[in-house]
């Protein structure tokens, strides 16, 4: 799985490109391609996967039965807007113009990377959600990480 990291702040042209940061470019896997798959976030944002990345999570999603009423309503959601995006030369790529609405992205936009994803936020978007942390960040991360087995002290 890839560990990707960072913030960075990057320009939409007006044809719906975007210019890849290099220190990103550096850190996704040689097994990606230079391709990524995009859908709609759980928020007003997209989220970028490597393509490798994407496979395995395109795996689990087909592991849902179409037959389960919540399944299949999921996978619909989840996999609107869904679409193969490859990097060219100058390292753009194109964002679909309805996933750029979805995600009120226009010109100035944040990408947050963590793990195996990059999530695209309008930069207003993203000062919006980062103004709404939790009054005790300090409580979340306990209640939150005090779940998980074998947990890190730090």
């Amino acid at each position: 799985m890839a560990q990707l990291h960072g913030e960075y702040v990057c320009m939409i042209d007006a044809k719906g490109r975007l210019i890849i940061p290099a220190a990103l470019k550096k850190q996704l896997p040689k097994a990606a391609k230079n391709s990524f798959f995009i859908n709609r976030g759980f928020e007003k944002c997209c989220i970028l996967y490597p393509s490798n990345e994407w496979v395995q999570i395109a795996e689990e999603i087909n592991k849902l039965s179409d037959y389960i009423s919540k399944e299949r309503q999921f996978k619909r959601y989840f996999l609107r807007g869904a679409s193969k995006l490859q990097m060219d030369a100058a390292s753009r790529i194109l964002i679909p113009k309805q996933l750029l609405e979805y995600s009120t992205a226009k010109d100035e936009v944040v990408l947050l990377a963590y793990g195996n994803k990059i999530e695209l936020w309008s930069k207003k978007g993203y000062q919006k959600m980062l103004s709404e942390e939790p009054t005790d960040f300090s409580a979340l991360a306990e209640e939150v990480m005090s779940k998980k087995e074998g947990r890190p002290n730090g």
